[in-house]
């Protein structure tokens, strides 16, 4: 009895020990993800939500990749002279919310607009599962 319970203490821990360590790596990922949030100067309420929502989340969900800079939140105004350069990297020409990491890129432009001022949890998971998909 003593030893069935002492292997599947055993067990339990070495298994808890597994998990975790992938979990640090995936932490760890040094792929860098940067999130471009494109805009007019003239700003409708679920335009600012877009923003607010998106910014928000990342901060949120994560504050020590945000703070390494392996995440990066830009808000560019469209209408502003200069941003050409960004506006070609990033393949866009109007209002947008990409996400870019390597050589992805993944437009949340569509739910963004249908979720940010209605359903902003809807949009934090929708934030949370394209930047996970990056790590």
């Amino acid at each position: 009895m003593k030893r069935q319970l002492f292997f599947s203490l055993l067990v339990v821990f070495t298994l808890g020990i597994f998990s975790t360590d992938a979990q640090t790596k995936k932490a760890t990922s040094d792929t860098k993800i940067e999130v471009y949030y494109f805009h007019s100067t003239r700003r409708c309420i679920t335009c600012n939500a877009v923003e607010s929502v998106t910014k928000d989340a990342i901060a949120q969900l994560y504050p020590t990749q945000v703070k390494s800079g392996q995440i990066t939140f830009k808000s560019i105004n469209l209408d502003e002279k200069g941003n050409e350069a960004i506006l070609k990297k990033c393949q866009t020409e109007g209002q947008s919310l990409l996400f870019l990491a390597k050589n992805k890129r993944i437009d949340l432009t569509d739910k963004a607009f249908m979720y940010a001022k209605n359903s902003p949890n809807k949009l934090k998971a929708e934030v949370k599962k394209t930047i996970e998909s990056l790590l």
